[in-house]
């Protein structure tokens, strides 16, 4: 959305928090900021040359509906000093989004997928609505953390979603209707659950290296923890032995340890950030770093343990 987009969608809820409830000019305006809602909306987005059909059309409808309903109360109550129209209008989004994507759409939306021969476009299109449309539902199932560090559990978590997501891509075929109980999440689930389960063994750190797990899940948070946080921060930025920024991606000399640790831990930047940054898949990236972690574990523990 530009500047001058911007502008606009403020003006228009300006304009409407300005009418009294019930007014017809209040309506006509909030359908007008609705429609610009809309545009910057991350699923519902045809085809070059299409319109929407289906039941992509079905969602974006509901959605359009219910964000209407939505906003004639809480439009009043938005204060632009406080918060930017972007991060409103993605919050309305949001909202709206994960009460539209039930499981029954979702289900449609899979099954339709399912019709459409492999690799045509109509398929592609579908499974990537799919794909976006799970991510946005809320509905993805959280594995408990048994103890884990937050951290390396977000780490594990973060990758073993993004594997799912690619297995519901190319692997929708597999989904049967007819098992089980049928619905679409419970299978989507069940095979996060065992990816997870997977990663987490594969990549079971060996129990001498308790003080590390903790030293890393720290590394979010420095305020409790300078100290370590700082010897971590100084010991893999200034590299004195090449380590960290010669262990590198394939063909990614730029996407190494060193540079993914510091745009994570220190810059704060999201996987999906340092994805784009770096034009390296975000699964990709989580797996290289965890292995990283893995591989430098007794250094950084041993370092940590002589300085601190």
């Amino acid at each position: 959305m530009s500047s001058h987009q911007k502008i606009d969608v403020l003006k228009l809820i300006l304009d409407a928090k300005q009418q009294p409830f019930g007014n017809e000019e209040r309506q006509k305006t909030l359908e007008k900021v609705v429609d610009e809602m809309l545009r910057s909306r991350k699923i519902c987005r045809p085809l070059k040359g299409q319109s929407l059909s289906g039941v992509c059309l079905e969602i974006y409808q509901e959605a359009k509906k219910q964000l209407l309903h939505t906003i004639d109360g809480d439009i009043n109550s938005y204060n632009p000093r406080r918060e930017s129209v972007r991060q409103w209008i993605n919050e309305q989004l949001d909202s709206i989004f994960k009460q539209v994507l039930n499981d029954t759409r979702l289900k449609t939306l899979a099954l339709e997928a399912q019709t459409h021969l492999p690799r045509t476009q109509q398929r592609q299109y579908l499974l990537t609505e799919l794909v976006n449309s799970i991510q946005l539902s809320g509905k993805l199932f959280y594995p408990p953390p048994d103890k884990m560090p937050r951290d390396i559990y977000q780490l594990i978590y973060d990758d073993a979603v993004n594997r799912t997501l690619l297995y519901v891509f190319q692997k929708i075929d597999l989904y049967d209707p007819t098992r089980g109980n049928g619905k679409f999440m419970t299978w989507v689930n069940f095979r996060l659950d065992k990816i997870f389960k997977e990663i987490k063994l594969l990549n079971q750190l060996p129990k001498e290296t308790t003080i590390n797990e903790q030293t890393l899940d720290s590394l979010g948070q420095p305020e409790p923890s300078t100290s370590v946080f700082e010897i971590l921060r100084e010991f893999i930025e200034n590299d004195p032995e090449g380590l960290f920024k010669n262990e590198a991606i394939r063909t990614h000399p730029t996407a190494n340890f060193q540079a993914i640790f510091l745009a994570k831990r220190v810059n704060g930047q999201s996987w999906h950030e340092i994805s784009e940054n770096l034009g390296v898949p975000m699964t990709t990236l989580s797996s290289f770093y965890w292995r990283c972690i893995q591989r430098f574990a007794p250094k950084i523990r041993q370092y940590v343990q002589e300085c601190a």
